[in-house]
């Protein structure tokens, strides 16, 4: 229960601060958000452009925790995964909140399962991430950045959203790490903002599907 309200308190604290103390909005969001989807980056800065693609990355990265972890609960974890690409952690919250423990995996895999649990993906999100992190390093201009991020309320919102994912993913990893059979200890590679995210998809076990039963008929 502690947890649950800790969650709610924690994403009302997020809306509220969004929406009312955030840096007011200079009317330019709708556009600078076009440009930073299409691709016409002329201008921006490089630690802006890196920052709203790992933005795209960090719903990858979730998934592949939230599927298997939506297998035992009572909610599907899938709506919240999805409204995250536009969201973020504004859309996570809420399931972190209603979820339950779920140290073992239920139900049968599906290919979409495998999808998510798949080597492939974990290190196709990790080439993106590092070359978005070196791209956003080395050609970005910080103090420009920050000073975006002073009065510009998209940028802000976005580094803060940032920020609270590369907090929240801890705090599912502990039933992961018991879905897979590996040793608690491994938490902490998570606690490193966004890198230690893709190194733990990366190291981490595959999940223990189950054989599929022989039937009778089959055996014969």
């Amino acid at each position: 229960m502690i947890r649950k309200i800790s969650f709610t308190l924690l994403w009302v604290a997020f809306v509220g601060y969004a929406f009312f103390f955030a840096p007011a909005d200079q009317g330019n969001t709708l556009p600078l958000i076009q440009q930073l989807s299409t691709g016409q980056w002329a201008g921006i800065n490089p630690l802006i452009i890196a920052l709203f693609n790992l933005m795209g990355i960090w719903p990858m990265i979730y998934g592949s925790i939230l599927f298997a972890d939506g297998c035992s609960q009572k909610i599907p974890a899938w709506p919240f995964a999805a409204a995250s690409f536009g969201l973020g952690a504004f859309a996570l919250l809420p399931y972190l909140a209603l979820r339950e423990p779920a140290p073992e995996l239920s139900g049968n895999p599906d290919r979409l399962l495998k999808f998510w649990d798949s080597r492939w993906l974990a290190i196709a999100l990790s080439g993106g991430a590092i070359s978005l992190l070196v791209y956003g390093f080395i050609q970005g201009d910080w103090s420009d950045f920050i000073q975006q991020c002073q009065i510009n309320r998209f940028i802000h919102v976005m580094s803060l959203d940032f920020c609270m994912l590369s907090l929240l993913f801890p705090t599912l990893i502990g039933d992961d790490l018991a879905r897979r059979h590996m040793d608690s200890r491994w938490w902490v590679i998570s606690v490193v903002p966004l890198l230690g995210a893709i190194a733990y998809l990366m190291l981490r076990s595959p999940l223990p599907f189950a054989s599929p039963l022989i039937t009778e008929s089959e055996a014969n």
